[in-house]
């Protein structure tokens, strides 16, 4: 057995024991199997009359199609156990509520279908009825006003205005005797998936015994318009998020019909609306920008929206907005000198109060506004983790609030918040018992200001077993983004406990481009993408080390994914304070990400105009420029099927590596994109990270000649 492979060998142990301090405690460090088999709930959706809760609920598995997601329902007061709704194989998406409060509509592929279509279920009783049978799928499933017909989006081929059409031109391309993917316009792909000629478009399926399903928007003039489509999701799918007006005459949505710019300018989308009945769609609003999140206020005055101008800048911040309605016209910002991102908003059922979710420096605070408008006041908050999503009923007597409430120690379960209070109670606890068993602890805040005089939070999660008295080897984990930020919640990918389980501590730095510091803090990465942050970075390192006795500085890790990844190529061309380095999805060349990834625009607006321009940012913030310096031995992960940071930036990485005879070592996933999400992939990640720790943090380098070197 070689050293890597011992070390392997040696992480994988540490990963579930660790060692004689853990063995004389009542709780157990926290494993991969622990993580991954803990069940996941899902946010809540409340019924018109706030009775009840439904909410989705994943069981995991290791083993291929074993993994379970049902819908579960729990009385919104709390007076009984949660109760399971569905049982089947497939899992079911976008649950909604009917207005009476007595039917569920939601997506879901059973038995039979060959595309997902929509299922209403009534809760009296009885199975689930699929109301859908479209050849290209039906999603998002939006109930009328009136109870008696579903909004849902679908795609359409170029030219189809109704489902035969659709199957015809399936019918056509699986008939070709050649293989060809063809673009006239970029972007080609997007995330893990090449895209087709297929637009997003609304259809409306009434529910009367016999009534036929009806595309309104592929015959509009607007649908037909060169370069239109939707917004992108995280799925890698394309939604216009439609919504009925309170009267059920009227569809807003959202759409571009600029996604062809997309190779050389900001791609500006607007809010529309369009009779339900069929009919050109107009502006509900006019300013071109970016939107998200659109709803009505209970009394059906108002329609609030997230709103984020296209500009120049690398982030704008969304804010909430609102616009009388039906008059549409002008809209507004609801809190205008609040320098804080909504992640979330929900009304009272009196249309007078607008609850939101504000992420603040690691945590999910709840803050309140009146609907006309003003400063936000700070209702809750937590003092670890926070909330997730929030939901109210919109005819309730009195105002009850639903949200999902987590923390990285405290898996995400749904709660019943009362503002008064100024606290929650749990309506579940589904992982309560599994996660109180974990010897795990809360990170711990700090601030430092930068040399370069910006006020810079981070945190630090501690091992299990955790003995102020030692010396504790450290592990940089870097975000991604790097408009995002490191929170104090529970995630698969990157546990921080899972990488402190072996006996790290784990070092959280929010650098300038993060969000949750303000508009300005996260735009003053522009012209800087790599240098300023990576320096915080290591001066976080230095803050920590001066602050916490306990951790050994000079004995560290870093890595990190995505945007991280980019830092950690960074650091490898920069500096030579790290043991080792841990590189997922990183881009080495500015240049070629530009030219390969599945969107190029944005990142000349952060670099300073395209590549051939006077910016020197292209040559002078590429790590593969320092390939000299490159010294610290690193691993190197990349799925083969990611477009966002294709694999051929990973590639370069180690062939620079491999040039440079530095010691690596470079692992691709096949099945992967962005994210390593397969269960057996994740836990043999984690494996070979911990491995790679183990190697260089506690039994030093290898030996000359040693199987890390270049052959």
């Amino acid at each position: 057995m070689n050293r890597i492979s011992a070390a392997l060998l040696i992480g994988a142990v540490a990963i579930a024991t660790c060692g004689s301090a853990q063995a004389a405690t009542a709780k157990r460090p926290l494993t991969h199997e622990t993580l991954w088999m803990m069940k996941r709930v899902g946010a809540p959706v409340v019924s018109p009359d706030g009775q009840w809760v439904v909410y989705s609920l994943s069981e995991p598995s290791y083993e291929k199609d074993a993994a379970v997601a049902d819908l579960w329902i729990v009385p919104a007061d709390g007076s009984a156990a949660p109760r399971r709704l569905t049982n089947t194989k497939a899992p079911e998406s976008s649950p909604a509520w009917a207005p009476d409060s007595r039917r569920l509509a939601f997506a879901t592929k059973r038995e039979g279908d060959d595309e997902a279509q929509i299922y209403v279920l009534d809760l009296a009783g009885g199975e689930a009825r699929r109301v859908t049978t479209l050849s290209t799928g039906a999603a998002n499933p939006k109930w009328r006003p009136d109870g008696q017909a579903i909004l849902f989006e679908s795609s359409s081929y170029p030219g189809a205005a109704d489902d035969a059409a659709n199957k015809r031109a399936a019918a056509e391309r699986k008939a070709r005797k050649f293989n060809m993917r063809v673009y006239d316009h970029f972007p080609i792909r997007y995330w893990n998936q090449w895209l087709d000629d297929r637009r997003p478009t609304l259809w409306i399926q009434p529910l009367a015994e016999g009534a036929a399903a009806r595309d309104i928007l592929s015959p509009t003039k607007l649908a037909r318009t060169e370069g239109f489509g939707g917004n992108a999701q995280g799925d890698g799918g394309f939604s216009l998020a439609p919504a009925w007006s309170p009267d059920g005459k009227e569809i807003v949505f959202t759409a571009t019909t600029e996604r062809w710019n997309a190779a050389f300018a900001r791609v500006n989308f607007h809010l529309y609306r369009m009779p339900a009945e069929g009919g050109e769609p107009t502006l509900a609003t006019s300013a071109p920008g970016d939107y998200g999140d659109v709803s009505f206020t209970p009394d059906g005055k108002t329609l609030l929206f997230q709103y984020a101008p296209e500009t120049d800048q690398v982030y704008d911040l969304p804010r909430l907005n609102h616009v009388a309605w039906p008059a549409g016209g002008t809209a507004s910002p609801l809190t205008p000198e609040f320098d804080r991102e909504t992640a979330g908003y929900a009304v009272t059922p009196d249309s007078r109060t607008v609850y939101m979710i504000v992420p603040e420096a690691g945590l999910e605070n709840l803050y309140r506004v009146p609907r006309a408008g003003g400063v936000p006041e700070l209702v809750i908050a937590p003092k670890i983790g926070g909330y997730t999503s929030i939901d109210i009923p919109a005819h309730a007597g009195t105002t009850t609030l639903i949200a999902s409430y987590g923390s990285s120690i405290n898996p995400a379960e749904i709660v019943r918040i009362d503002p008064a209070a100024k606290a929650h109670r749990p309506l579940t606890s589904v992982n309560v018992a599994e996660a109180a068993a974990i010897d795990w602890q809360s990170p711990e805040h700090f601030w430092f200001t930068s040399t370069a005089g910006r006020r810079i939070h981070s945190m630090i999660v501690k091992p299990p077993g955790f003995d102020p008295a030692r010396k504790y080897p450290l592990m940089v984990l870097i975000h991604g983004g790097p408009a995002s930020s490191n929170t104090d919640q529970i995630g698969l990918r990157w546990n921080y406990h899972l990488l402190a389980s072996a006996g790290y501590v784990v070092l959280l730095t929010d650098y300038t481009g993060s969000t949750g510091y303000g508009e300005a803090f996260a735009q003053a990465i522009k012209l800087d993408p790599l240098r300023g942050p990576a320096n915080e970075i290591d001066q976080a390192v230095n803050e920590a080390a001066k602050r916490y006795g306990f951790i050994d500085a000079t004995n560290a890790c870093a890595g990190g994914a995505s945007y991280g990844g980019h830092l950690t190529n960074w650091i490898e061309a920069t500096t030579t304070r790290y043991k080792c380095l841990v590189s997922h999805a990183g881009e080495v060349d500015l240049q070629t990400q530009w030219g390969t990834s599945d969107f190029n625009y944005g990142r000349e607006v952060a670099s300073g105009g395209p590549p051939w321009g006077d910016s020197k940012v292209w040559r002078d913030q590429s790590p593969i420029t320092y390939g000299a310096d490159w010294k610290t031995p690193m691993l190197l992960t990349a799925g083969e099927r990611d477009f966002r940071v294709p694999m051929a930036n990973t590639l370069e990485t180690w062939s620079t590596l491999q040039r440079m005879k530095v010691p690596s070592r470079l692992l691709i996933f096949p099945d992967a994109w962005h994210w390593i999400t397969k269960p057996e992939d994740s836990r043999q990640f984690y494996r070979e990270v911990q491995g790679w720790l183990a190697h260089y943090l506690k039994d030093g380098p290898a030996p000359e000649g040693g199987p890390t070197d270049a052959p």
